[in-house]
């Protein structure tokens, strides 16, 4: 039986990224070497470390004054270095979830953090917008998307403050205006690579805002200036970063995956608002094309985890939702190919044909 493969994270590759890899850890480049062997000093590994960056520069527009680096770790070695490098007075954050409230916390070690705006309110199922930034802040940061809540920014913010944005599980899905933005990070293992590395993309003026003496391998600078081998970087997750972004240029890059990633979202949401045994749990304008989140509907509450088992029963992996909200979630990110979708929508249809009023 096929699987689709919804988890949240980490989460699906293209089957040629995944050859690739396979092949490259028997002998990386003709080597006779495993790619899991190899010294990260080597030129073949400088190449890819090019490639990676020439790619991502591609794909996503990004400006000559802006630098991509590499770190061991996930988005959550983010979550206190970005305060502990420019937070000296106050920041904005807008609280949009878990992974938002998680980033406030670190950022609160650091310095005053003034809540610009939430939708805790209603269980963060919304994106706030109309919001003040006030000039005096030192950055505001933002979660683009919510992996739990399924909310999803759909449109660049404009700042008159650096705006920082955890990009980890919308990255590459979209087009996004990089200039716009003085950093974006995030952990790879959504859209880029397996776990165990995280990105950023730093515009160099942030540099010199860096606000207090560090240790050597918090500061940003550290690993700028040494093009992320200040330390042994993750040698086999950038590797596959670097496949991936291989991959998306060859299938039309960012436009296209944004507009298959539209269709993917728009197959699930007409079957979850049209089938009478679910409901979405997002406002409709702010629904993720990532995560999409729904429940039993009302009257059927007692049938979640007969669902759940017959889901997984034709083959769907991942789809329970998380534990803070319940439910399900079909993460749909960029490699998840559109069959798989449609396999989950024919499941609901099928689900809700044998529970029929």
């Amino acid at each position: 039986m096929k699987k689709h493969n919804f988890n949240a994270g980490p989460s699906i590759l293209a089957d040629v990224v995944i050859e690739n890899a396979a092949k490259a850890i028997l002998d990386f480049n003709g080597s006779g070497l495993s790619l899991l062997s190899i010294s990260h000093r080597t030129k073949d590994f400088d190449d890819v470390m090019a490639e990676a960056d020439v790619l991502f520069r591609e794909l996503l527009h990004i400006p000559d004054n802006y630098k991509i680096i590499y770190l061991g770790g996930g988005a959550s070695t983010y979550f206190y270095e970005i305060p502990a490098n420019f937070l000296g007075r106050k920041a904005g954050y807008v609280n949009t979830g878990v992974w938002a409230k998680k980033a406030i916390k670190e950022a609160k070690r650091y310095g005053e953090v003034e809540v610009l705006a939430s939708s805790e309110d209603r269980n963060f199922t919304y994106i706030p917008k109309g919001f003040a930034i006030p000039a005096d802040l030192d950055y505001v940061h933002i979660t683009s998307n919510n992996t739990i809540y399924g909310t999803e920014y759909h449109e660049d913010l404009s700042s008159p403050v650096p705006l920082i944005a955890d990009m980890s599980s919308d990255i590459l899905s979209r087009p996004v205006d990089v200039s716009k933005y003085a950093m974006i990070y995030g952990g790879a293992q959504k859209n880029l690579a397996p776990a165990g590395v995280a990105f950023a993309i730093i515009r160099e003026d942030m540099l010199e805002r860096i606000v207090r003496d560090l240790p050597t391998m918090m500061s940003l600078r550290t690993h700028v200036e040494n093009n992320s081998m200040f330390n042994t970087p993750p040698v086999f997750p950038i590797y596959i970063l670097k496949e991936t972004l291989k991959w998306l240029k060859s299938i039309g890059g960012v436009d296209e995956i944004y507009r298959r990633n539209q269709e993917k979202a728009e197959l699930l949401y007409a079957e979850i608002d049209r089938n009478p045994l679910f409901r979405g749990t997002v406002e409709k304008e702010d629904r993720s094309l990532m995560n999409i989140c729904f429940v039993m509907a009302e009257g059927y509450e007692e049938l979640a985890p007969e669902f759940l088992e017959f889901a997984k029963s034709r083959g769907m992996v991942g789809i329970k939702g998380h534990r803070l909200v319940g439910g399900f979630r079909a993460s749909c990110y960029n490699a998840l190919p559109k069959e798989s979708v449609e396999a989950l929508v024919a499941c609901m249809q099928e689900f809700a044909e044998a529970h029929k009023k």
